[in-house]
């Protein structure tokens, strides 16, 4: 990552990373124009580090209590609610991209994630599938880190 900052946020409702790949993907198939969609993500809280962010940052997926995805964000726009609450909707890229499983506790809203924290992507090599997740949480309960 060429970024020195991304965000942390829990995948609420999502099980495995295949399901928040077949979310997004029903989501881009339901689009008007889906080749130019993008998942948009409303968080009640702006980030106050937003140029840092922007600079090449990703949104960090907590899914099942480990970082496990990670999508780049491409910009963060206010929006008010009807509430006239101030929030932020983050424009991600379509693509998900696996990360190493890292662990992490249950928090609220998201958090800021140094670069140095942030876990490696799971290089695949071109047509090869990612191991399902109940083999790398398997893998990984016994110390094996891909």
């Amino acid at each position: 990552m060429s970024s020195g900052l991304h965000l942390l946020k829990l995948c609420v409702g999502i099980d495995s990373v295949e399901a928040l790949e077949a979310s997004i993907a029903r989501r881009r198939a339901a689009a008007s124009d889906p080749m130019n969609w993008h998942p948009v993500h409303v968080t009640r809280m702006f980030p106050r580090r937003a140029s840092e962010l922007l600079a090449g940052g990703s949104l960090y997926w907590v899914i099942r209590g480990e970082i496990r995805a990670r999508q780049k964000i491409l910009a963060l726009e206010e929006r008010a609610g009807e509430d006239g609450i101030r929030r932020c909707a983050i424009h991600l890229s379509p693509e998900l991209v696996r990360t190493l499983p890292v662990p992490r506790r249950p928090f609220q809203g998201w958090r800021y994630l140094p670069a140095a924290e942030a876990p490696s992507d799971i290089a695949r090599k071109a047509g090869e599938e990612a191991l399902p997740d109940e083999i790398s949480e398997a893998l990984g309960l016994i110390g094996v880190r891909l």
